[in-house]
């Protein structure tokens, strides 16, 4: 039985679909490690460390839960911290393929690191962190999709108010 998951992901910013899979994550494992995805190729609105720390808030109180980031393969990051199981989530049809293409890949990479897929709560199924910016930086209210002090530290970082 594996005691810890990793659960990778950009979370720019964290929203409250990202929050409810944690949560669900929580009651299966001990341990469930927050991956903050360091990748050159994507340009986040929001730094690693500022994503660390709206997470840590985000999370805070919540057992069997840490906050880390990466950079490279979440598989390698898997062997190298003793984590057997990645934790993705699928809110649409539209997510299954690429997921199921990224958990073969991971499979093949390393036979020792199995994927999970949990749906969020159907309150959360649409939301998107990308969605979610385009739709700030137009001026919609968000707060119902992101904690308090995210939707701030987003208009802040979009200058919008």
């Amino acid at each position: 039985m594996c005691q810890k998951a990793i659960y990778p992901g950009s979370f720019d910013p964290v929203t409250y679909g990202h929050i409810d899979l944690i949560q669900r994550a929580s009651k299966i494992f001990e341990t469930v490690v927050v991956a903050v995805a360091r990748n050159a190729q994507k340009r986040p609105l929001f730094s690693v460390k500022e994503r660390v720390a709206m997470l840590k808030k985000a999370t805070a109180g919540m057992d069997g839960v840490v906050i880390d980031d990466f950079d490279g393969l979440v598989v390698e990051y898997a062997k190298k911290n003793n984590i057997g199981v990645i934790i993705r989530g699928l809110r649409m049809v539209s997510d299954f393929e690429y997921e199921f293409q990224m958990a073969l890949t991971n499979r093949k990479l390393s036979h020792d690191v199995e994927t999970i897929f949990l749906m969020p709560s159907e309150q959360y199924s649409y939301i998107s962190s990308r969605l979610l910016k385009e739709a700030a930086a137009l001026g919609a209210e968000v707060s119902s999709f992101m904690p308090k002090d995210v939707q701030r530290k987003l208009k802040e970082k979009l200058k919008v108010s």
